[in-house]
């Protein structure tokens, strides 16, 4: 008994000595990975540090351990990634700044917990073998990434996928989506790994994959000029030339009464500026962009479209609908009355709402964005917003557009994606270029053009592949007047949604475990 206890004992210790450098290394791959969100974009760098975590993956032997190398490597991407999570906290840092350090851990532990389960379960079900674990890899880490875009209202904040985001292979989403785009890159990964890593038989085959994907990279890049930079896209004549107004109300000085009449003022100015609003045909505000109240606005309204001079102005705003607090979107008119209403309803946890809000309260603790109790409540789903002279546009209201499954919930297919967005929350950094990186996504997955307006910015006129046809820099006051590009036809993607993605995933991992089960059947017993 002793003897047992003593082996155990020794075992225990040589497995946290093998998992800790390990895990350090994995958590460090995990950072590297990270570099390809923005605003690094430096994607060759992302594919090597997903590499990385194939490789260790492939050195733990057993499930337990895949599950902390999964972990550590997850807990490393989402952290680098998702640093700018803290930012919101230090808005009001004296109610909410305790929270930062918390708010960090558990959100990279937590979404951490999706990788390791998938490395997990890829060790399980393809046991020793590299090549069935290769599959399995590839396959229970694509799922785990579509996994975290659903559960709990879902977080598909920094996709694997978007490695590509900066990358002329971004063009492909509009066939595969962003989860095919993860499939690709962690084969990628594989491929990489297996053409530099120990000789296998395996190196032919991720030699011919390199290949393909450099003939895609090479087919997309000329089509994908202007990833990096501005650029003129095609509009015919006659486009509808739309005004981008971003305010840069600083977060900690939105709702300040003494700086409130200063952002309003603003506005109206840019609004109403230049001689040539004769050629717009419509002008955007960004979310939240007034302090009135929906019911209370209507003075507001008269003088916005005063300034206006009569052309149609979308604007965000609160309402209140009964006793629930909305954040909302309108349409004013010429005559100033609103046409068309919409009401978020795809809610950031925490941020605008808190689970059991009442009696989170009474802790001290509120959502960030909506104040006290349960904060927002969410509206009725997906709709479309008629803009007069442009027609349907599908509204989405700061983090929805982080969803391609809000986008493709649309009722029919708009003519234009309308991201309004206070991205003031996100701070100075990485989190409003990740914003952006997103919402072009959104633009190529559906081959339809995207007006971004941002508070902070950064406000953009998005092409129908992802090209950003003119801005306003971060952190910048100002207005943009930029015409509105065409939509292509409908994408792949856009019929397809994330079920290609899905049913390919889940082919890969059964074809993983059949390999398994094969090479198993063949190993010698040990009575032979």
């Amino acid at each position: 008994m002793h003897d047992a206890s003593l082996a155990g004992r020794l075992e225990t210790r040589a497995e946290g000595s093998f998992l800790r450098p390990v895990m350090a290394l994995a958590a460090f791959m995990g950072a590297v990975a990270a570099l390809s969100q923005a605003p690094f974009d430096l994607w060759p760098l992302g594919l090597i540090g997903l590499a990385g975590l194939y490789l260790l993956f492939r050195a733990a032997l057993r499930p337990l351990r895949a599950f902390w190398v999964g972990w550590a490597g997850g807990a490393g991407y989402f952290a680098a990634s998702m640093f700018w999570i803290v930012e919101p906290f230090f808005v009001d840092p004296w109610r909410h700044g305790w929270m930062a350090p918390f708010a960090l851990v558990f959100l990279s532990g937590g979404l951490a917990l999706f990788w390791g389960g998938a490395f997990a379960l890829a060790r399980r079900l393809a046991g020793a073998d590299a090549r069935a674990g290769a599959l399995a890899w590839i396959a229970a880490l694509t799922l785990a990434e579509m996994a975290r875009s659903y559960v709990l209202t879902g977080f598909p904040w920094g996709l694997v996928g978007y490695v590509w985001a900066a990358s002329p292979l971004s063009l492909f989403a509009a066939w595969i989506g962003p989860h095919g785009l993860s499939l690709v890159a962690l084969a990628v990964a594989v491929a990489l790994a297996r053409l530099f890593g120990p000789r296998g038989t395996g190196r032919w085959l991720a030699l011919a994959g390199l290949v393909v994907v450099a003939g895609a990279l090479i087919w997309a890049w000329p089509r994908a000029g202007g990833l990096y930079a501005d650029t003129p896209s095609y509009t015919a004549p006659d486009a509808p030339v739309i005004r981008l107004i971003q305010p840069n109300a600083a977060q900690d000085r939105k709702w300040d009464p003494d700086h409130i009449m200063t952002f309003w003022k603003r506005q109206l100015e840019y609004t109403a500026a230049g001689q040539d609003r004769a050629r717009l045909d419509l002008i955007v505000w960004p979310e939240t962009a007034i302090p009135w109240l929906l019911d209370d606005a209507q003075g507001a309204f008269d003088l916005i479209t005063q300034a206006s001079g009569g052309v149609p102005v979308v604007l965000g705003l609160r309402r209140f609908d009964g006793p629930r607090l909305m954040n909302s979107a309108v349409v004013l008119d010429a005559q100033a009355q609103v046409t068309a209403l919409y009401d978020k309803h795809h809610l950031v946890p925490f941020g605008e709402y808190v689970p059991l809000g009442d009696l989170a309260a009474r802790f001290g603790i509120h959502g960030l964005a909506a104040g006290e109790g349960d904060g927002y409540s969410a509206g009725p789903g997906a709709a479309l917003l008629d803009l007069p002279g442009i027609g349907p546009a599908l509204p989405l209201i700061c983090y929805e557009a982080v969803f391609p499954q809000d986008v493709n919930a649309a009722p029919s297919r708009p003519r234009v994606l309308l991201q309004m967005t206070n991205d003031a929350w996100f701070g100075k950094f990485s989190g409003p270029y990740q914003h952006l990186q997103q919402a072009r996504m959104r633009a190529i997955e559906q081959g339809l053009p995207m007006i971004r307006v941002a508070n902070t910015g950064v406000s953009a006129m998005i092409d129908a592949q992802g090209r950003i046809t003119a801005r306003l820099a971060l952190n910048t006051a100002g207005h943009i007047d930029a015409p509105l590009p065409p939509a292509l036809a409908p994408t792949l993607y856009s019929r397809t949604r994330d079920w290609a993605a899905l049913i390919a995933a889940l082919l890969v991992l059964v074809s993983a475990r059949v390999l398994a089960r094969r090479i198993a059947a063949r190993q010698p017993t040990s009575d032979g």
